[in-house]
């Protein structure tokens, strides 16, 4: 979160933007991205049937591990990229407030 801050202030800042809607923006991105970090934590449990070896425990909890673990990454690129248009949709309204 804090990587994310600095580099939309920075890029804010690059732009031109004022310090209102630096810090405008610095909130609705914390805002929105504390909605959807508990989203993000998987938790449930698989009972394996009886009478399978170490081995096959081990084969079987290594290939849910890593499908879930795609599961995350894409899930999370897609959260990121909906944070991102989201923020701006927000940014925009505020600039168009406040134009007016």
């Amino acid at each position: 979160m804090a990587y994310l801050d600095r580099e939309l202030r920075q890029m804010l800042e690059r732009k031109g933007a004022d310090e209102q809607l630096v810090e405008f923006a610095s909130e609705q991105l914390s805002h929105i991205y504390s909605r959807i970090s508990d989203s993000e934590q998987y938790q449930f449990s698989v009972h394996l049937p009886a009478g399978l070896s170490g081995e096959q425990r081990g084969e079987l909890e290594d290939q849910i591990n890593a499908g879930l673990e795609d599961i995350r990454k894409d899930n999370h690129r897609l959260t990121v990229e909906l944070v991102a248009e989201l923020l701006l949709a927000r940014v925009r309204l505020f600039q168009s407030e406040r134009a007016d």
